[in-house]
């Protein structure tokens, strides 16, 4: 240990452990001081390596800072802290059934702030671990049948991307004998081994059902923090690991693409948010495949931004799911009558996701989208516009439609407790402070920013690609009828298909091992036949023979033998 620097880390650990054995007010209290003790420590890291430990003959990093790692622990320790009072109210009256989360979470939340300062890959698998089983137990600590399979699908996902980031781990260990997290080239199978395992925490198709499986069955708290950390812990991996890989490029666009397409088919506005992180989770995958420091800057603060608003739009669906019960958009609408507050911050989710401008999504969405323009890459750039076109469609005006305007429900639920309502101001509050003050963010990014964000060309081409997103959503509103509707995913080749084909499998083998049966005993049955009529009472080797009979197939036996003898040494045989 080069000097003695806290782990943000211990401050939410410890946390964890007080919020399990704790309750009522002292209970509300650690679970506002652990994450604010956290973010406090974050911004007292130094640069460089602050902790080092002897492992196998090698040198690891446990902690070590950067600009980089303090700017998603900045983030990481304000989404614990919104999180856990938007948990408080939500809980409320319910401690007993979901004591499990709020101490699942922060352990979870912990683990992401491990993997953002750990500068060596044992350090990043050990934290990566922790943080499938505190969000696994986040899943499960929702206490619904539903919950507990999707908890399940879940950790198997992801035990199977921690399999596979082990085995890259070690063949890279072998491979080069150094355990530094430094950035690498998928040159060989163990570094492929090391990005499919990136691959699956970020969502990245055929990888990505996992998210919209597991995602929605949470609670309305917990889809808050599960929201914040494993997609997001998944780009500061891949960007400190793989910047600049073209292949990157390619699955970013695709994961945009992909998740605009089911966040339109879904109905379920949980399921649409969980579609909407793969979705907006592209975007900074697409700006580390360009590798530019204009890109890779992108990409770090879209994630800043997006854990932000994206976290304020799920309290707001989390509201409305806890004060009427109904998540579909089929059973919505006209809420903004009785939950005024939880509508205007939805509004302000919703333009931020959609990069409106004066909010946090603008300024960091169009660095990526800029990226694309300066490295000549045209195609990228009109995806990447479309997405956003796309984007606004499904999460700026259809969700504040079908949810809080159009059609009455007859619903008329209040909004939410007022530790809910807190959360939701401060993340509004967020969503909106540094797209009015851009450079507080640009100030944090890894790399020196020399752009300018707020430029009338900017200005005017996302509020034309907003307005013409908002125009074909009117025009089309006829044929946007809210139904009630399943979205097949590639979670159904595991979910169903693999099931039943275990099923027909077991059946398979169940016949089998009934005519495997059947034949044993006919054959047993016969042996037994057998030997019964050969060594039975009557059976003929069980007969009693008389000497004479036994003395004259011995002298046979002899003779025969004399015969053969002479006969050889006579030279014919």
């Amino acid at each position: 240990m080069s000097e003695l620097v806290w782990h943000p880390s211990l401050a939410l650990l410890v946390g964890a452990a007080l919020l399990a054995v704790s309750r009522g007010r002292v209970r509300a209290w650690v679970a506002v001081t652990a994450p604010a003790v956290a973010l406090g420590l974050v911004q007292w890291v130094p640069d460089g390596p602050l902790w080092t430990v002897s492992f196998l003959d090698d040198v690891l990093t446990p902690f070590a800072g950067d600009a980089l790692g303090r700017l998603f622990a900045t983030v990481f320790a304000i989404a614990a802290l919104a999180g856990g009072v938007f948990a408080l109210g939500a809980q409320a009256g319910q401690q007993a059934k979901q004591s499990l989360e709020l101490p699942a979470a922060y352990v979870y939340a912990a683990s992401a702030i491990g993997v953002a300062f750990a500068a060596d890959l044992f350090t990043v698998f050990i934290f990566w671990e922790l943080m499938a089983i505190g969000s696994t137990l986040v899943l499960w600590s929702a206490a619904t049948p539903a919950s507990y399979r999707a908890s399940m699908r879940y950790a198997m996902v992801h035990l199977l991307g921690g399999v596979l980031l082990l085995a890259g781990i070690a063949g890279h260990l072998t491979q080069t004998g150094d355990l530094s997290f430094t950035a690498m080239q998928a040159d060989s199978v163990a570094h492929w081994l090391i990005l499919l395992g990136f691959l699956i925490n970020a969502g990245a198709p055929p990888f990505s059902a996992w998210v919209s499986d597991a995602y929605p069955e949470a609670s309305v708290s917990g889809m808050v923090f599960l929201s914040a950390f494993t997609t997001k812990t998944a780009v500061l991996v891949l960007w400190r690991g793989f910047p600049g890989t073209e292949l990157l490029i390619g699955v970013g666009l695709f994961m945009v693409l992909y998740g605009i397409v089911y966040a339109l088919l879904e109905n379920d506005m949980r399921r649409v948010f969980a579609y909407s992180i793969v979705n907006q989770v592209g975007f900074m995958v697409v700006g580390i495949g360009v590798g530019t420091e204009m890109a890779l800057n992108g990409a770090a603060a879209h994630a800043f931004a997006h854990i932000i608003y994206k976290a304020l739009l799920l309290m707001s669906a989390g509201s409305v799911l806890l004060m009427t019960g109904r998540r579909s958009y089929a059973q919505l609408g006209g809420l903004y009558r009785t939950m005024p507050l939880t509508s205007a911050c939805a509004a302000v989710g919703a333009l931020a996701i959609s990069a409106f401008p004066l909010t946090s999504g603008f300024i960091s969405k169009s660095m990526v989208t800029q990226s694309a323009i300066d490295e000549h890459l045209l195609w990228v750039w009109l995806l990447l516009t479309a997405a956003s076109a796309g984007t606004f469609f499904y999460a700026g005006v259809r969700f504040f439609w079908f949810v809080f305007l159009g059609k009455d429900s007859g619903l008329r639920p209040k909004d939410p407790p007022r530790l809910m309502q807190v959360a939701m101001l401060f993340m509004a509050l967020l969503c909106v402070a540094p797209g009015l003050w851009p450079q507080w963010l640009y100030a944090r990014l890894p790399f020196a920013v020399d752009y300018v964000p707020y430029t009338s060309a900017h200005v005017l081409t996302q509020l034309q690609l907003l307005l013409f997103a908002a125009l074909a959503f009117f025009l089309m509103l006829p044929l946007l009828k809210r139904t009630l509707t399943i979205t097949l995913d590639t979670d159904w080749l595991y979910r169903r298909a693999l099931s039943r084909w275990v099923m027909g499998a077991q059946q398979i083998v169940g016949r089998l091992r009934l005519r495997a049966e059947q034949a044993w005993c006919a054959g047993s049955a016969w042996v037994l036949t057998i030997t019964e009529r050969y060594h039975g009472v009557d059976g003929r080797l069980s007969l009693t023979w008389p000497i004479r009979s036994m003395a004259l197939w011995v002298l046979v036996l002899l003779f025969t033998y004399l015969a053969l003898y002479f006969l050889r040494r006579a030279g014919y045989v």
